[in-house]
């Protein structure tokens, strides 16, 4: 898989050398054109799927959820109980795909990491002072240290939004690089930009490049904690984010729409997203995942009712 690093001889290196160079850059990306975004969002959501290719869909999109959660309230015995979700999400079914990851806060990485032992599942936490990020970074680096030394294969984090939007640029590029080193060769790295708190479309096209350029293996939208999520229009834009980005450095990245997506009808719109944006290479959970915890019961609801042909409800699958 390539690096996810820029290296010293790459162009683009140089943008990040300063401040004032990384402003340049930010800004001088093309504006977004937010009727034309929108549209093509809204366009491509009404593309109608097939039985088998719908059966393929519902299947993939069972392999790419990062299975969430992330309460106060959350406790071991919740913690197994989904890791032994996304290990068997349909136990009646053995041929239903497991989950590609479950997603926790870091005191829950250890036992999440022994409920799905043996397993393909990925355990993912997030961390930096998950959501809001207000901490210093001796703290958020802590966090994900612990995070990553307890098992974690993945590191959710959130940018600092306040420098974001203030537009110190560097300070945010500095604290993701920092994560990144901390996060070691064991653990990949998504970066979260709460998309519904940048305003702008311009804004999440420079947070996506931002995030990219500090060495982000995924690009996220959202904590799934503020009233606007994961959108087709955002993720849209970072689809294209990431395609661009790929042809400028041959550096393949990941995307993370997380937060609102509930329904085997939403995965599948995000799907087609995926697939007319980025192209076939980010259709894997390598590349594509989604932040959710109540898309998996609809999932696999959709999936029975494809099998037998009944719709057999929400009684038939656990509730998280």
């Amino acid at each position: 898989m390539p690096s996810s690093a820029l290296t010293a001889a790459h162009p683009l290196k140089d943008v990040t050398s300063s401040d004032s160079a990384l402003r340049r850059f930010l800004h001088g990306l093309p504006g977004v054109d937010a009727v034309g975004l929108e549209g093509r969002a809204a366009s491509l959501a009404t593309r109608s799927i097939k039985t088998t290719a719908k059966a393929y869909a519902i299947d993939l999109a069972i392999s790419m959820v990062d299975l969430t959660t992330l309460e106060g309230a959350d406790t071991p015995g919740k913690v197994r109980a989904l890791g032994a979700k996304a290990v068997k999400p349909d136990p009646t079914d053995r041929t239903t795909p497991s989950t590609a990851a479950v997603c926790v806060y870091p005191d829950m990485v250890a036992v999440a990491k022994e409920a799905v032992a043996g397993s393909d599942v990925k355990v993912a936490s997030v961390a930096t002072a998950f959501p809001a990020g207000r901490a210093s970074l001796d703290v958020k680096l802590t966090d994900v240290r612990e995070a990553v030394a307890a098992g974690a294969d993945e590191i959710d984090m959130v940018i600092d939004r306040g420098a974001f939007l203030a537009g110190r640029y560097l300070k945010v590029y500095d604290e993701i690089t920092a994560v990144k080193e901390a996060c070691g060769t064991s653990a990949r790295l998504k970066v979260i930009f709460e998309t519904g708190e940048l305003s702008t479309y311009d804004n999440i096209r420079r947070a996506s490049w931002l995030g990219m350029l500090a060495g982000a293996d995924f690009i996220k939208t959202s904590t799934g904690k503020v009233a606007v999520n994961a959108t087709p229009a955002n993720t849209l834009l970072m689809l294209e984010a990431v395609r661009d980005f790929r042809a400028q450095t041959g550096i393949q990245v990941g995307v993370k729409p997380a937060g609102g997506i509930r329904t085997s009808k939403d995965a599948i719109t995000f799907l087609v997203l995926v697939n007319e944006t980025a192209g076939e290479d980010w259709l894997d959970n390598h590349w594509f995942r989604f932040g959710a915890s109540s898309l998996l019961n609809d999932l696999l609801m959709q999936r029975q009712k494809l099998a037998t042909g009944r719709y057999s409800g929400p009684d038939y699958v656990t509730v998280d």
